[in-house]
């Protein structure tokens, strides 16, 4: 009988630390554990079927608005892929992601680290732009998000820079603040994230290119390894 009963003790323990963990991750704005992953629309399309998708997508209100469909340029075989939140005008207008003024920050940024944009991949969250550059909806985020996620699968890069609060917290599935997740590396379905500040964020905070040059180190000797 003691036996049995040391039995139980050790599966309650068990299930006591379990919920334990559970309950802290929550805390910290982690919920993915708790839903299961579903196969998503697009898991048999390729790149240039999932561009076509996108190119006439109208699941969500931001076609009514938009010029065109900001879904993605650069090498579909890069180490590196950089994701930002949602296009803006400018991009709106060309059709590629980080043409303005953050974007040509973003150029140079890369070509810090001895790379080109033909070298890395950069697309957004959100393929269209949310009018007046306003946040994007959790509804728009809902729809829009799979299109990037397929890129993800398909690129299937080293390591991933989310660009800014809103692209990070995205992918992570999490509420906590940019300075808290930036610095160091997440794992993201197998590979390593890395969070850093928006460009359009070191435009207005010029401090603030110090901290988004270690972390670029840091993605750099990671590249290399």
């Amino acid at each position: 009988m003691s036996d049995q009963n040391e039995v139980v003790e050790g599966y309650l323990q068990i299930v006591a630390t379990v919920r334990e963990y559970v309950e802290e991750q929550i805390q910290l704005g982690f919920t993915e554990l708790l839903e299961p992953e579903e196969k998503s629309e697009f898991s048999e399309f390729d790149v240039e079927r999932l561009r076509h998708e996108a190119m006439g997508c109208e699941r969500c209100e931001l076609h009514q608005g938009r010029n065109t469909v900001v879904f993605g340029i650069g090498d579909e075989d890069a180490d590196l892929m950089f994701v930002g939140e949602a296009p803006g005008a400018d991009e709106d207008l060309q059709g590629i992601p980080f043409v303005g003024r953050a974007g040509q920050l973003l150029t140079k940024i890369i070509e810090a680290m001895e790379l080109t944009r033909d070298d890395v991949y950069i697309a957004n969250v959100i393929k269209c732009r949310p009018p007046g550059n306003r946040n994007p909806k959790p509804i728009e985020i809902e729809t829009c998000e799979p299109f990037l996620l397929r890129q993800i699968e398909l690129i299937k890069p080293q390591v991933i820079c989310a660009l800014g609060t809103f692209a990070a917290q995205t992918l992570l599935r999490t509420k906590q603040s940019i300075s808290s997740l930036r610095g160091r590396f997440h794992d993201y379905h197998g590979c390593k994230l890395m969070a850093t500040y928006h460009p359009a964020y070191l435009l207005r905070n010029p401090h603030g290119k110090r901290d988004v040059w270690e972390d670029m180190q840091k993605v750099m000797a990671e590249l290399k390894t």
